[in-house]
């Protein structure tokens, strides 16, 4: 049987034997946090993404910055310039004037530093998607379960007054029972030949970069931003979107992890990932709802299904397909389809509570107030906790292991094996370099 929400947290700590923790310390002493007082955070990765978690949390005491661009350190401390900085985040673990850590470091990166962190007793906030591979997605999942810390995934989408409205129309039955739903992002990656080597730059610290990956020879390619292309440190669109899209439809269908996926894309590429992909996901019945069957698009792929209008001009959204009629949507806008049918339709009342915002939520738990909405409370304190976050990553992993193996991938997440399909184990799997294996 597949895996509902906590069955995926309990086979999860099966996963931790997998591997040795990366830190073995008692830890720093944890001091108590008062509703009233500063968080005093460590940032790790502070520009990009980085940048703008920091700017989510600059209302804290930022006490630490690491970052392995000496440059993009040095504009960042001049910010804060009570922070210390650092190039490597081991080198804050056992600092005692840490409460929590922020990671917005490549995918590629995540899971060691997270792990990490959770296992010294602080709260972790971690860019989506959490990890980069299914077998890392597991343990980071166990070690959270274990330690009990706050965490938050930075899906940050999530906190949105739309997403909340969407949820309740499917909740409500407003287009009846919902047995599909389709998922896009207009976001594309052209493939490119693997590049050759190039000096490292002074200000980048390029060992400390590469993390838990296998060495290959420094590329301003992937140093910054388009590491995201190439296999050996991202997934593509499907791994850059998931977390945000995919969010709504698990959300408010309540769905766990499929049973089946296959993809349809161009040819694979071995170091690329495709300029457009297509994913069906299939999930089995959760109680009185219905069996799911999910859709994902990238580049230019949309769905084709009869009543909607042109989705060339929804650059990124969600289709919703009940038995009474359609919902559309996006991180902004819905609209419930055919509008003549909806159009004196009556809203339920909002039933959600708004979002205190996103970092705001995962701040005030860290000082022990619970903001979780029922749906994920018993996941957490916060609305997108790592357990709730880990099955996001999963379902679009799952995806990037369909198509890099071109076969259909009947799911035994139990075991986290892909039925009779060998092939996929090295990507499902993580290859870890000395010293850093989890």
């Amino acid at each position: 049987m597949p895996l509902n929400r906590r069955q995926f947290l309990q086979k999860s700590a099966l996963a931790v034997a997998a591997g040795s923790s990366l830190v073995a310390c008692a830890g720093p002493k944890i001091r108590r946090i008062s509703a009233n007082s500063k968080l005093n955070l460590a940032i790790v990765g502070v520009a990009g993404r980085g940048g703008e978690n920091l700017a989510g949390v600059k209302g804290e005491n930022i006490v630490a910055l690491c970052d392995i661009d000496s440059k993009r350190l040095a504009a960042a401390a001049a910010q804060f310039p009570g922070a210390r900085t650092f190039s490597s985040f081991r080198h804050m673990l056992d600092r005692q004037d840490i409460d929590a850590f922020v990671v917005s470091t490549p995918d590629h990166t995540h899971a060691v530093i997270a792990k990490a962190v959770m296992e010294s007793g602080r709260p972790v906030y971690c860019e989506k998607p959490l990890t980069h591979t299914v077998s890392e997605i597991r343990i980071l999942a166990a070690t959270a379960k274990k330690t009990g810390v706050v965490t938050q995934t930075g899906n940050q989408i999530h906190a949105t007054a739309n997403y909340r409205r969407v949820v309740e129309l499917v909740q409500s039955g407003a287009i009846g029972n919902v047995r599909e739903v389709h998922h896009w992002a207009g976001s594309a990656w052209e493939q490119k030949p693997f590049p050759k080597g190039e000096p490292v730059p002074a200000n980048i610290d390029y060992e400390n970069w590469l993390g838990p990956v296998q060495p290959v020879p420094y590329s301003a390619e992937w140093v910054h931003f388009n590491w995201r292309r190439w296999w050996h440190f991202g997934g593509g669109t499907l791994s850059d979107f998931c977390c945000h899209h995919m969010d709504l439809g698990v959300w408010a269908l309540r769905l766990g992890l499929p049973t089946e996926i296959e993809s349809e894309g161009p040819p694979v590429d071995p170091h690329c990932a495709p300029l457009w992909l297509k994913v069906r996901y299939q999930f089995p019945a959760r109680g009185a709802l219905p069996p799911v069957t999910m859709h994902w698009y990238s580049g230019e792929k949309r769905p084709e299904v009869a009543g909607t209008p042109d989705l060339s001009k929804w650059g990124g959204g969600t289709l919703f397909v009940g038995d009474k009629g359609l919902l559309l949507a996006d991180y902004g806008r819905h609209v419930l389809l055919p509008e003549d049918k909806f159009k004196d339709f009556q809203k339920p009342a909002p039933t959600l509570a708004a979002s205190v915002g996103h970092h705001e939520e995962w701040i005030r738990a860290c000082k022990g107030e619970n903001l979780a909405l029922p749906q994920f409370a018993p996941l957490g304190r916060t609305n997108s906790p790592f357990a709730y976050g880990a099955i996001l990553t999963e379902i679009g992993l799952l995806g990037t292991v369909a198509f890099r193996t071109g076969k259909r991938i009947e799911w035994d997440a139990a075991r986290m094996v892909a039925k009779g399909v060998p092939e996929a184990d090295r990507f499902i799997h993580h290859d870890y370099r000395a010293g850093w294996k989890l």
